[in-house]
């Protein structure tokens, strides 16, 4: 029988698909690997805006992990949207009591349209309960800078960042680094060595969900048993290229083409 590898998204929902619980299932299944998901938020938005956001119960949450776990198991866990400091020390907690490893956390914080998707307060407990959990941390530069409490404003002051957010506890982390001009450069560093992945910047708006995405690929080739630099470098490849095939679709910043291998 095939041994197919499973990975757990524990996140918010994106009704419109480019992200969240909706983008993480999408990139599972092109890359090979069963996904299983935790909802923490139902979220109302499309490609200009979110209108609504709605936080599942508590117990919900606690209930969705315990139920995959006890049954289906998780061969690496990525979480998203976690809204408040209670939803992050419950997902931690749960992530402790089941050794949910590898965990690849991506500190989820302003929508692409702008919506603030993290609570103010809930930074601190993101710093404290979390990240000292993860695998691999995979902030933007707003959150990055959000970490780290200063403006980032070249390649050094992302490294720096990323050391700074090791620091905090993590194994390693990817400071991405979309929000710069140039080539799409992202820094990777372990806790021992900095590498850079680059990739040529694509002009387009149809960015939706690309961090959540770039998340869930690292998880789904680290519960396929690659190392963590090579789940890395694999997912910047797909994500790159989810970005240059992605359709028109919305009047925003449209969704990634997650199933760009298969077009015609």
């Amino acid at each position: 029988m095939m041994n197919l590898a499973k990975a757990m998204t524990i996140a918010g929902s994106d009704s419109g698909g480019g992200a969240g619980i909706q983008a993480d299932l999408k990139t599972f299944a092109a890359m090979g690997v069963y996904g299983t998901s935790v909802l923490t938020a139902i979220t109302a938005q499309n490609t200009q805006t979110v209108t609504e956001v709605v936080d599942m119960p508590d117990s919900m949450i606690r209930s969705q992990i315990d139920a995959v776990i006890s049954d289906i198991g998780a061969d690496a866990v990525k979480t998203g949207m976690l809204s408040s400091a209670g939803i992050i020390e419950i997902v931690a907690e749960k992530v402790t009591e089941h050794g949910m490893t590898p965990l690849v956390v991506d500190p989820v914080m302003v929508a692409k349209g702008g919506a603030r998707l993290l609570r103010e307060d809930a930074v601190e407990a993101l710093k404290t309960a979390l990240i000292p959990l993860a695998t691999v941390v995979t902030p933007n530069i707003p959150e990055a800078e959000a970490l780290v409490g200063r403006k980032i404003e070249d390649m050094e002051g992302m490294r720096d960042a990323a050391e700074d957010i090791v620091a905090l506890g993590a194994q390693s982390v990817v400071v991405k680094g979309g929000h710069m001009d140039g080539p799409a450069t992202d820094i990777f560093f372990d806790g021992t060595e900095a590498k850079a992945f680059t990739s040529p910047r694509i002009s387009t708006d149809n960015t939706h969900g690309t961090g959540c995405t770039f998340a869930s690929a690292i998880a789904a080739g680290l519960a396929k048993g690659k190392s963590l630099r090579e789940s890395v470098g694999d997912a910047k490849k797909y994500v790159t290229d989810a970005i240059r095939f992605a359709p028109a679709i919305g009047k925003g910043n449209g969704p990634l083409n997650h199933f760009y291998m298969l077009r015609g």
